[in-house]
């Protein structure tokens, strides 16, 4: 008996730390996916960004760009954006153009042998 009590320990050990908060994530994502709505702005698991359009069963069509859809099933869908999340506003000032610190002049292409 004393020999079976640290496998049990051992197992239930690996329990809470490798299995529970796994299906603690997988339940979250579930739960995630079946919440969306249209308009969500949402980040892929390959890691696009865009927003829902439309939602279906199966699938999810995600705009990536103007005019631009893709369909993906809703296990691709990441995590759900927070609503600040978006495109930049007029308000935010453009990055400076950044000049060169020296001057290099452009190499002259080089003509096939």
């Amino acid at each position: 008996m004393l020999t079976i009590l640290p496998l049990i320990l051992i197992v239930a050990v690996f329990w809470f730390l490798l299995i529970r908060p796994q299906q603690r994530r997988q339940r979250q994502a579930q739960q995630m996916q079946a919440e969306l709505l249209p308009e969500t702005k949402v980040m892929l698991t390959s890691g696009i960004f865009g927003t829902v359009r439309e939602i279906t069963d199966d699938y999810v069509l995600v705009e990536i760009a103007d005019e631009v859809a893709i369909k993906v099933v809703r296990a691709a869908i990441g995590r759900v954006l927070p609503e600040e999340f978006g495109e930049p506003t007029e308000e935010t000032e453009p990055t400076p153009e950044v000049e060169p610190s020296a001057e290099v002049e452009p190499a002259e292409p080089k003509e096939n042998e």
